[in-house]
């Protein structure tokens, strides 16, 4: 199509899959489950060392995630109107949609 564009909506919805499936896969394994009992470590530094490292961690984790969903809601957001754009507008070239002129 000559400078015009085109969206792939199969590839924004398998993205936005992709991305709620990485978050699913994030929310099920908790950064928190990796911190023990400060004997298993053998040594009080070494255990307080890990645990901050795990509430760090688990922080950026909560964030990224965060981002994530944001990045996947936006996805969805643009496929839904680019798929109601398409809708409509081959329901004007069929002609049982609106009129496009009747608004000019």
């Amino acid at each position: 199509m000559a400078g015009g564009f085109s969206v792939d909506l199969n590839a924004l919805g398998d993205a936005v899959g992709g991305i709620n499936d990485t978050l699913d896969e994030v929310q099920a394994h908790d950064v928190k489950a990796i911190n023990c009992d400060s004997p298993a470590y053998g040594h009080d530094r070494l255990a307080s060392t890990v645990a901050d490292f795990c509430d760090r961690w688990d922080l950026g984790v909560k964030n990224l995630a965060t981002d994530g969903q944001t990045i996947a809601d936006r996805l969805n957001s643009a496929m839904q109107a680019y798929e109601e754009a398409d809708q409509n507008l081959a329901a004007v070239f069929k002609g049982t949609g609106p009129d496009p002129a009747a608004n000019s």
